[in-house]
């Protein structure tokens, strides 16, 4: 199974820049979309449906905010939209498909760009870690695919000194998702089979930095420690460029 995740950054403004045609050519049987920052009713979705693809979404209440969708070749047996909890909600920032033996969420955690949505993010992450937690008793292989907005190493950001207070690497961030991979038992897919440093998936459109490799890998597939053994490639996809971040690519047994 090939499963890609994706902040497009906009679904409508990657699309006229070929992102179907490259959906096409990947093959991919789930495609995972984050920052959709558009509503069903604004997408061309025949495009969608005649790539064989079941689309699901949940989107913000805001109009041209945030956004999360599943893309499936194979029908999921249920699909669930947010989590539940009233501080996470309303965003578009979680959804779930459920197969036979295992689930799927597509997440965008909230960037942190001043006090009061720091604040916001980490309540965000906690209380997503509770519904992981809980979610884990009744299906115990997930695979949680999307923009965590967070690097959690130092090999994992290119200038770990300097960007050290800056949201997106604070100690407070990177703490989270280490609480969160070891409570929820899960496992950094491309960090399972791979120790290489300078791999990004997230460029800033200033200072040339995506030509100059100046990036943050803050995308993640993150999947349930069961799923380790049928665990075959995990890639950053640096070369695809419809947006500030690039497609990460997982595939299992």
């Amino acid at each position: 199974m090939k499963i890609i995740s994706y902040n497009v950054n906009g679904i409508r403004a990657a699309m006229k820049k070929g992102l179907l045609d490259w959906l096409k050519s990947t093959d991919a049987d789930v495609f995972c979309v984050q920052e959709t920052k558009a509503v069903e009713e604004q997408v061309d979705l025949a495009k969608i449906e005649e790539l064989g693809y079941h689309h699901y979404w949940n989107s913000a209440i805001k109009r041209g905010y945030s956004g999360v969708a599943i893309f499936s070749k194979k029908k999921p047996l249920n699909v669930v939209r947010d989590t539940g909890f009233d501080a996470m909600d309303g965003e578009g920032r979680v959804i779930r498909a459920d197969f036979e033996d295992f689930s799927i969420i597509s997440l965008y955690v909230p960037s942190g760009t001043n006090v009061n949505r720091l604040d916001f993010k980490m309540e965000f992450c906690y209380e997503f870690s509770k519904y992981i937690q809980n979610l884990r008793k009744e299906i115990p292989h997930l695979i949680i695919c999307g923009d965590y907005n967070i690097c959690h190493h130092a090999i994992d950001i290119h200038d770990p000194v300097r960007l050290q207070h800056v949201s997106g690497f604070l100690p407070m961030e990177r703490e989270w998702l280490s609480h969160f991979i070891e409570s929820c038992e899960m496992l950094d897919s491309f960090r399972e089979l791979s120790d290489e440093p300078h791999q990004y998936t997230w460029w800033s459109y200033r200072a040339n930095a995506r030509n100059n490799n100046k990036g943050w890998r803050i995308d993640y597939h993150m999947i349930s420690k069961g799923l380790k053994n049928r665990l075959e490639r995990s890639l950053i996809l640096p070369e695809v460029r419809h947006s500030d971040h690039c497609p990460i690519l997982l595939e299992l047994k």
